[in-house]
């Protein structure tokens, strides 16, 4: 099962969205989660923060869950 994570702008960076999905308390943990964890954007793997997510887009994180982003 997924969750859905809902954009008010056009696009968030994978950093903003670990924060705002709660899988990290603040932004300044983003680089650290995403050198310790595997994170996959549509399949692929991706460990860059500034990476833009935008709707339709689902990440899956190991041992923390799936994600979709909507609108």
């Amino acid at each position: 099962m997924s969750e859905n994570i809902k954009l008010e702008t056009e696009f968030i960076t994978l950093g903003q969205f670990l924060k705002l999905a709660d899988v990290i308390q603040s932004g300044g943990m983003a680089k650290w989660f995403l050198s310790e964890h595997e994170v996959f954007v549509n399949g692929e793997q991706d460990q860059r923060r500034g990476r833009k997510l935008r709707a339709g887009d689902k990440i899956k994180i190991a041992g923390v869950g799936e994600f979709l982003i909507t609108e």
